[in-house]
């Protein structure tokens, strides 16, 4: 059975109530709840976690990354900024979608730079909470072939 991790960064805790004309209005427990189940009709195991702090975020995928086959990564404003999460990534050599509810490239000009995506496996932005499914297709079909 494969094991996926879905991470979420800062203020992604707030979905359904923060800025709903940008972010929609489901709760993150309610698209975990929705990824879980996609996950489990598919025969993998889903995690799921979120935090604010930089920090818990790469001591997470750190701990992670030996029980973990791939993982679905919103890192929400970490994406612009974080250096640190980039490194970790390409430590744990864990192959990673990176999500983006919002279409990042149409937004305010600083939020064109991500630190991932030249390392991911793909990044999805803009097509909402669709963009989790996507790639939790994509992540289990790339599992079934390996």
């Amino acid at each position: 059975m494969s094991n996926i991790l879905v991470i979420n960064g800062p203020n992604l805790n707030l979905l359904g109530t923060r800025e709903p004309d940008i972010y929609g209005d489901k709760s993150l427990d309610q698209i975990n709840q929705e990824l879980s189940d996609m996950a489990t009709e598919n025969g993998c195991f889903l995690e799921t976690f979120q935090s604010n702090s930089e920090s818990e975020l790469v001591n997470t995928i750190q701990e992670k990354s030996q029980t973990t086959d791939y993982i679905i990564f919103n890192p929400g404003a970490f994406t612009h900024t974080s250096i640190a999460l980039r490194d970790v990534l390409l430590a744990v050599d864990v192959p990673f979608i990176e999500v983006h509810i919002s279409n990042i490239f149409s937004r305010e000009e600083f939020r064109k730079n991500s630190y991932f995506s030249d390392i991911a496996q793909g990044t999805i932005s803009g097509l909402g909470f669709k963009g989790y499914e996507l790639a939790l297709l994509s992540a289990i079909d790339q599992l079934s072939k390996a």
